[in-house]
């Protein structure tokens, strides 16, 4: 059946509730919602999430926004919690003490899954738990006060790499996480964000979801107070991400490069920078070579993916 946002709100209902603490225009509440709906409704979930804003905000005891089994673990281990979950449900069903179907979803940001969650996500995938693992991605520790992290990029303003006359931001580039789970050799790992109607998120977190064995979804999840931004321009911002190319929306099914989506025409990456506050020392007179270099790197890493898409789908 094809894919409606109407008929999806309208005939599941969400399993992440309102009333959770998120910020106004946050990015996360709307990609947490719409991938609990790509669950079938009969279906059950277990869902993990690392220590972050999600989890702080989302869970404030005896509060939950969550209408399927929560876990909450600490930083670093929302992969193996979940992994250990998954393990003793697989026995059980084994030994006919569960028979409902049950999936397995952890939640964690950039914080909790480039760095400090990296081993133990690195080593639940491939142990090669049927989990899914949903890294919300909003470029630095926020919940800790905008400390930059492996997913900042570069010349990014943060608490601790702020652009000074003499460093200007974060001189390091991002981490690729998507293409470090492909190397994992995963049946399924795809880069989305809320979008065009959610459409590439939901059908996305269905096929990971659904897909047997462990499956990695990135997701960008802008944050207003780090970025920057007004509250009401998270779709904008979402929309220019995809559009500049910074963030393109792909899939790996078994080692094959499929992207979503190819702008008819790729707006200048200037277009993403300048509504956000953390890149606005770039626009400063006699720094246009940030810009540029910013630039240069999103159409080289754009055309390896082009590249990587014709050269693992030759016959």
């Amino acid at each position: 059946m094809p894919y409606n946002v109407k008929d999806v709100v309208a005939n599941k209902p969400s399993r992440f509730t309102s009333g959770h603490r998120m910020c106004a225009g946050c990015g996360a509440p709307p990609v947490v919602r719409m991938i609990m709906r790509a669950l079938k409704p009969e279906d059950h979930a277990v869902v993990a999430v690392a220590t972050g804003c999600l989890e702080v905000s989302s869970f404030i005891y005896p509060y939950t926004s969550w209408s399927d089994s929560y876990i909450h673990t600490a930083f670093e281990c929302a992969a193996a919690t979940l992994s250990g979950a998954e393990a003793a449900y697989q026995s059980m069903k084994k030994q006919g003490k569960i028979e409902n179907t049950s999936k397995f979803i952890a939640f964690g940001g950039d914080g909790g899954t480039f760095d400090i969650g990296l081993q133990s996500l690195s080593g639940a995938m491939e142990r090669g738990h049927d989990m899914l693992y949903v890294c919300y991605d909003n470029g630095a520790y926020m919940n800790t006060g905008i400390q930059r992290s492996s997913a900042t990029p570069k010349f990014a303003d943060t608490t601790t790499s702020p652009a000074g006359e003499v460093i200007p931001g974060k001189m390091q580039y991002r981490k690729d996480l998507t293409k470090i789970l492909v190397g994992h050799h995963l049946p399924y790992v795809a880069q989305t964000i809320a979008y065009m109607n959610f459409k590439d998120l939901y059908e996305k977190a269905e096929k990971a979801i659904y897909t047997e064995g462990p499956t990695f979804l990135n997701v960008l999840s802008p944050c207003p107070r780090g970025w920057g931004y007004p509250t009401d321009m998270l779709m904008q911002i979402n929309k220019l991400a995809v559009e500049t190319c910074y963030w393109p929306l792909y899939e790996v099914i078994d080692g094959k490069y499929k992207i979503n989506y190819k702008p008819a025409k790729k707006l200048p990456i200037e277009e993403f920078l300048r509504p956000q506050k953390r890149f606005k020392h770039m626009f400063n007179p006699g720094n246009e070579w940030m810009i540029e270099e910013f630039q240069k790197t999103v159409d080289a890493r754009w055309q390896e993916l082009l590249d990587l898409e014709e050269m693992t789908n030759k016959e």
